[in-house]
């Protein structure tokens, strides 16, 4: 079963490449946690999207701690991936195609059901249990699995996050709601950033159960087939805009739940996300780990005798 992990982006807001910052005191990062509470779930190999560019400081960090625990393979996100230059003009774009691009790097190398995270988010142990256990008794190529987090789980007090509000029915997830959302007068507020949303762009008090995604999916091989229609398709239609335009792994995976193609079941989960989102998080981070290290979640030596 693999895990893959989206590291090919750049923090701009917290400005470096924050998944090679060290979190604790140990010189962990987020994903050493990530990776940890995978193996423990029963993922046998972590698939790294990175940028070509980055693979020696990986290598050196993250790569040489986790080789010996679990299988590692690098996967390289390039501009130029799965794009018919014969056909689009991409000699002015500077960076990859977004989230969904990014899952379509792998086509070639993974084999079976599979879940992805990004690179900078920690997501709790028992999430990582949940998408493995519905992966590994999963036979319906059509049936992917989304967890949903509380939004109340997901705030950082340094400034508004971006968050994809799920519409949810009987348990299914039926699309998003691309949001900004921030804590105002001791109130969550969301305000919709979706380019088609009939709202008039005012914020509005949510729930603090609100359910929303933080990218962690679980799949099968049939997302190949979508993405690589889809971005057929996406590079056809901002043939004009290919400088900016971004394939987003919501935006898809909506298309295709309104073409009644696939399912995605939401299951819950109570974990709190912690996040690099601004440099100011760091703090709330490292004690957020410590806590979790205290309570026996975690040892104090994270990767002793792991193997």
């Amino acid at each position: 079963m693999d895990l893959v992990i989206l590291a090919a982006g750049m923090g701009s807001r917290f400005g470096g490449l924050k998944q090679l910052e060290p979190i604790d005191n140990n010189g962990n990062f987020i994903i050493d946690y990530s990776v940890f509470d995978a193996i423990r779930a029963g993922f046998t190999r972590i698939i790294f999207i990175i940028k070509k560019q980055n693979l020696e400081d990986f290598k050196n960090t993250i790569g040489k701690r986790i080789e010996d625990k679990i299988k590692v393979e690098y996967v390289f996100q390039d501009i130029e991936s799965f794009v018919d230059k014969t056909k689009y003009d991409i000699s002015k774009r500077v960076k990859p195609f977004g989230t969904a691009h990014a899952i379509l790097c792998c086509k070639d190398i993974v084999k079976d059901n599979f879940a992805i995270i990004n690179a900078d988010d920690f997501y709790g142990a028992t999430s990582f249990k949940h998408i493995f256990d519905f992966l590994n008794t999963n036979k319906n190529q059509n049936n992917f699995a989304m967890i949903g987090y509380k939004v109340k789980n997901t705030i950082t007090e340094s400034g508004d996050v971006k968050r994809g509000i799920c519409k949810i029915n009987n348990g299914e997830l039926k699309g998003f709601d691309e949001s900004s959302i921030k804590i105002e007068d001791n109130k969550l507020v969301a305000k919709s950033i979706n380019a088609n949303s009939s709202s008039n762009g005012s914020y509005y008090e949510i729930d603090e159960d609100t359910l929303v995604s933080m990218n962690l999916f679980g799949f099968t091989k049939k997302v190949f087939e979508l993405l690589e229609n889809g971005f057929k398709e996406f590079l056809e239609n901002n043939k004009d805009n290919l400088e900016t335009c971004e394939f987003f792994i919501p935006t898809i995976l909506t298309e295709n739940i309104d073409k009644n193609i696939i399912n995605i079941k939401v299951i819950k989960t109570q974990e709190k996300w912690f996040g690099l989102t601004y440099k100011s998080d760091f703090e709330l981070v490292r004690k957020g780990l410590e806590n979790l290290t205290k309570n026996n979640i975690y040892p104090k030596l994270l990767w002793e005798n792991k193997k």
